[in-house]
């Protein structure tokens, strides 16, 4: 299962779309926010809007093929195209446990190795269909031709009747649950076709590494309808596409279109530096950017409110063990845990969004306690800083202090790099303040921006020492997928697609407990259908990873999102409030509390 690793975290993909905009975004982006025919409330005259704001290609490059796994999909990477296409049900996360928006019902059945979804009935899309089994059959026949993940999983799926669909588990997971009830439901009427070519594909017995299949998914990638067909509140006011900004429109007949208090959502385009002065000038109600702390000083300035959810994942420091093979010694990299100062790094790169780490066990130090006993969570080194076992570590490794420089065992003096994305302003701050901070505990170490579209593709092939990276995940509660990213996404199981080792760790080690095998821990914590074995494995993963630290995680990334009250919004709830917890990348709480009706127009 994880042969096919989850895409990235989608914090990183949505700020890869800074350069795609450039300047001249920018420029749209300064006159739409001095425009004067922006209210400040639009819902004073009947419109009720919600402003908000996401990065999008403008047609033709932007397109409406908004199937998973397109690329150039116009909005479709981020929150607002479940208002559009909403998925079966959305997770709480404070809450665990799923919230049925097209679904009426789920059901595991371990015996029989099936899973059924029961869609809601009275469905309809936008063109006047009736939304049934048929429409969520024909979405995951496209998402095979997508080599989606959720395939990895399954051998059959078949509508049993008009509101039930059923799917065959040929390798069964508790972690396939996510992938049935979160990817969203597309219409048969647009897709129909695409799904019977996929059906006699396979039924042929050819997959998609063959001639037909690569057809099949180049030709389906090239297929961009006029518009969305919508289930959902909202449907795309195609016509009001232009480089500034579009507009989602209020679908009447969609699932929850009389719970919804907005008749019209207004996403303005662009990145940080575009979508900031929108948001000064109130023109935009709420963003999940990566604003830096200066820019949120400013909005808390202005009067508005910063919502901070976690985001499950954060910054850490990789190293390349194969450049710098004396950082195999586990010794050298608990040096550096106890070394750095985890909360000056969060507070320079994110300001109170960058909370320090305190477990050190790979995913969220707030789903430690879902996942370890108390016990068990006693034996975690939480590293506080403490120079002094820093320097008795490195000296226990070999390395010697001269002259206020740090010398390898080899007599070397230890110099290094910490690259980092050039373009990302948190990243940036980040490696700079490692750098500065290793250089001050007497490294020759320099931080080194490096263009945001080579950072991936060095971090893989091994073209670094030192990097700044994501660890953790947003994209579902099981710490198998947050492992992934260290151990294999960014290590040799992987990374030898493009021919290099990434951190070069090997996942055979050896801890104060005894021999430990990554792999097998990490398969096995996302495994099977029974939570227990599931928490053992992730219980041995958490404390193996404590001790040997593959990557040092840093910060755990918290939302700066701005959220403006009294104006076009009345209010969000509370920051304490359970759908608070909800990641802004994944289940977007704004997003619930439009279809359950909380979020109200002043």
């Amino acid at each position: 299962m994880t042969d096919t690793p989850p895409p990235a975290d989608v914090v990183i993909s949505r700020r890869r779309a800074l350069q795609l905009f450039g300047a001249g975004a920018a420029g749209v982006a300064f006159l739409a926010a001095c425009s004067p025919s922006e209210k400040a409330n639009s819902s004073s005259n009947g419109s009720k809007e919600f402003h908000g704001a996401w990065p999008f290609q403008v047609p033709p490059k932007g397109h409406f093929n908004v199937v998973e796994g397109i690329t150039d999909r116009i909005v479709a990477d981020g929150p607002y195209i479940d208002l559009v296409v909403p998925p079966p049900a959305m997770y709480l996360w404070k809450e665990k446990k799923y919230e049925g928006l097209l679904a009426e019902s789920w059901q595991l059945d371990p015996a029989a190795k099936t899973y059924t979804v029961k869609l809601k009935s009275g469905l309809k899309w936008s063109d006047g269909k009736t939304l049934t089994s048929k429409d969520m059959v024909t979405t995951w026949w496209c998402l095979r031709i997508m080599r989606n993940v959720g395939w990895n999983y399954i051998s059959k799926v078949e509508a049993t009747d008009e509101q039930t669909v059923v799917f065959t588990l040929s390798n069964p997971s508790t972690v396939f649950e996510r992938y049935a009830l979160r990817r969203q439901i597309y219409s048969d009427a647009v897709y129909g076709e695409w799904a019977t070519k996929a059906q006699e594909l396979f039924g042929a017995g050819k997959d998609l590494d063959s001639p037909e299949g690569s057809k099949l998914n180049t030709d389906f990638q090239a297929f961009h309808p006029d518009d969305v067909v919508a289930s959902g509140p909202f449907k795309f006011d195609v016509k009001s596409i232009t480089n500034a900004q579009l507009s989602l429109v209020k679908n009447d007949t969609g699932y929850a279109a009389d719970k919804v208090d907005f008749a019209k959502i207004v996403l303005y385009n662009g990145e940080t530096p575009d979508v900031t002065p929108l948001v000064l000038a109130k023109n935009v109600d709420y963003a999940t950017h990566g604003f830096p702390p200066a820019t949120v000083k400013e909005f808390t300035g202005k009067g508005i409110r910063v919502i901070r959810p976690p985001v499950y994942s954060g910054a850490g420091l990789y190293i390349n063990m194969g450049k710098l093979p004396e950082f195999k010694d586990v010794r050298v990299r608990q040096a550096l845990a106890y070394l750095l100062q985890r909360d000056q790094v969060g507070q320079v790169s994110l300001g109170d969004s960058g909370k320090p780490v305190k477990y050190m066990t790979g995913f969220s130090d707030l789903q430690v306690p879902d996942w370890l006993s108390s016990t068990d969570i006693a034996k975690l080194q939480t590293y506080d800083h403490n120079e002094a076992k820093a320097t008795e570590l490195l000296t226990a490794a070999g390395w010697k202090k001269t002259g206020g420089a740090w010398m390898k065992p080899d007599g070397k003096a230890a110099t290094f790099d910490v690259n980092y994305h050039a373009e990302f302003a948190d990243y940036s701050a980040t490696g700079q303040n490692v750098a500065q901070q290793l250089a001050a505990f007497g490294f020759k170490a320099t931080g080194r921006g490096v263009t945001y579209t080579q950072m991936d593709v060095d971090l893989r092939k091994g073209a670094y020492q030192m990097a700044i990276q994501t660890w953790g995940s947003s994209q579902h509660p099981n710490p198998h997928f947050a492992f992934v990213q260290p151990l294999f996404t960014f290590n040799y199981p992987v990374a030898a697609n493009q021919g290099g080792r990434g951190i070069d760790f090997d996942l055979k080690q050896t801890t104060s407990a005894g021999p430990v095998d990554f792999k097998e821990l990490v398969d096995a914590a996302g495994a099977g259908l029974d939570e227990a074995t599931q928490k053992a494995s992730v219980t041995k993963a958490a404390l193996a990873f404590n001790e040997l630290l593959p990557v040092i995680p840093l910060f755990e990334r918290y939302g700066n999102n701005p959220a403006l009250e009294h104006s076009r919004v009345a209010e969000w709830p509370a920051d304490d409030d359970p759908i608070m917890f909800n990641g802004p990348y994944a289940d977007n709480a704004t997003v619930l509390l439009m279809f359950q009706g909380r979020l109200k127009a002043a």
